[in-house]
């Protein structure tokens, strides 16, 4: 079992106690009074084949990273020798990409219970492969946890900020970024795609919602509807997401 605290966390910590000093000795006692006072939640450690998983969701980032950044670097290269080798850089990891995505498909046919769950998510009209195995590699607490704290724990879920008679708006931050980055392209495909969320984002619209409020909403929908759904381990219908 293995307790993954967030940095932040422990270090506003420190700072509440007034431990401003830092030496290894100093951050071992406030990573154990964190632990004994705020107590966060224990997990147990991933197995040999989540860990390939996620490895090979973390390389599909970096892959798509660095495409992005070399085709930005080729909108602005003029001289021949360099458009050259970009080219040729962004082919070799075109050819990577695809051959990770390859290996994620064979490390999903491995286990019964993700091909199950990869089935069961890509029911789903928005859904597609990269989103359901990020939510499998990413997200093993999807249909573990009720709506609210699977909500909390992507970062989709809105924060007040209030002070007396002041009322902020509402804001979402935090939780897990890769998962909410595909949450989001999901999202996106959906409120075009999916009769259920484009009709919830064209509601949302018509109220007067921004539209980065409208799909952040979506977002939380549907992922409160894949938690449901993998709970319950049933496919996706119009009725489940009313």
């Amino acid at each position: 079992m293995v307790v993954v605290a967030n940095p932040r966390q422990v270090h506003d910590f420190g700072k509440a106690t007034g431990q401003l000093a830092k030496t290894d000795r100093i951050d071992a006692a406030l990573l154990a009074l964190f632990a004994e006072r705020v107590r966060p939640a224990v997990r147990p450690l991933p197995d040999t084949a989540t860990e390939a998983l996620s490895a090979l969701l973390t390389r599909r980032r970096q892959l798509l990273e660095m495409l992005t950044a070399e085709h930005n670097r080729l909108g602005f290269a003029r001289a021949a020798q360099i458009r050259r080798g970009l080219q040729q850089h962004i082919r070799w990891l075109e050819r990577q990409l695809a051959g990770v995505d390859t290996d994620l498909a064979r490390t999903i046919e491995t286990s019964p219970v993700w091909r199950a769950a990869e089935d069961l998510l890509r029911s789903v009209p928005g859904i597609g492969p990269v989103v359901s195995r990020t939510l499998i590699g990413a997200l093993p607490e999807l249909g573990r946890l009720n709506r609210k704290q699977i909500a909390a724990l992507v970062g989709v879920a809105p924060h007040a900020r209030d002070s007396g008679t002041l009322r902020g708006r509402r804001m979402v931050w935090g939780g897990r970024a890769p998962v909410r980055a595909v949450l989001y392209m999901s999202a996106l495909t959906a409120s075009r795609h999916n009769p259920v969320i484009r009709a919830f984002y064209q509601r949302l619209r018509a109220a007067g919602k921004p539209a980065k409020v409208a799909l952040t909403a979506c977002m939380r929908k549907l992922l409160v509807t894949l938690n449901a759904m993998m709970r319950e381990q049933t496919h996706w219908t119009p009725a489940a997401m009313a």
